[in-house]
């Protein structure tokens, strides 16, 4: 019975935290102001990206391996169903959820990279993955990692308790006025032509 009501709250946990990450990776912020485009691919980046910054805090708790496994199948169920629903063949939806799977682990490198060595490494992760599909201002760019290190930060201060609920939350996503004070930091510093 014990086992029954942990499996039942590991569940509630991840499938409460899959969807604070997608309704947070889908803020027009995150489009309109940053430049993200509003695409499948850049939807899927932004839900990756979230997924990556909520994993990467739960890996801090000895407690939360059997959440993070679940919070990943929540999450690849989910896109099986929307690849589906797009009209992705039976046939070709194992092949593409792979697909996704080895790029999700990709990203979760490159972002923990980022994190680890600063922007150097960061902010090129951020432009090859989240705007992969068209160019990102420096600005843009800038104010995107600015804002993955604010809410890694951010989510170092949440309760563990509220985490392993699923209760995660993040802060704003980086307004147009945060990206022109990021685009004029960067023609400061010279580095507007890189």
């Amino acid at each position: 019975m014990f086992t029954l009501f942990r499996a039942n709250a590991i569940r509630n946990a991840a499938e409460l935290a899959y969807r604070r990450v997608v309704e947070h990776a889908r803020r027009p912020g995150f489009f309109a102001d940053c430049g993200v485009p509003d695409t499948v691919d850049g939807r899927f980046e932004l839900i990756s990206l979230h997924a990556f910054l909520y994993l990467h805090r739960l890996r801090r708790e000895a407690a939360a391996a059997a959440l993070g496994q679940r919070f990943f199948d929540t999450m690849f169920a989910d896109f099986d169903r929307s690849l589906r629903e797009m009209g992705t063949g039976d046939l070709s939806v194992g092949r593409e959820i792979r697909r996704m799977a080895e790029g999700f682990f990709g990203r979760i490198a490159a972002y923990d990279r980022g994190l680890a060595e600063g922007d150097s490494a960061l902010q090129p992760a951020l432009a090859r993955n989240l705007f992969g599909t068209a160019p990102a201002t420096p600005g843009c760019l800038a104010a995107m990692a600015d804002y993955v290190r604010r809410e890694a930060a951010q989510l170092s201060r949440q309760p563990t308790a509220d985490l392993l609920a699923g209760r995660v939350s993040f802060g704003d996503p980086p307004v147009a006025e945060a990206v022109a004070v990021a685009v004029a930091a960067a023609a400061a510093a010279g580095t507007t032509g890189q």
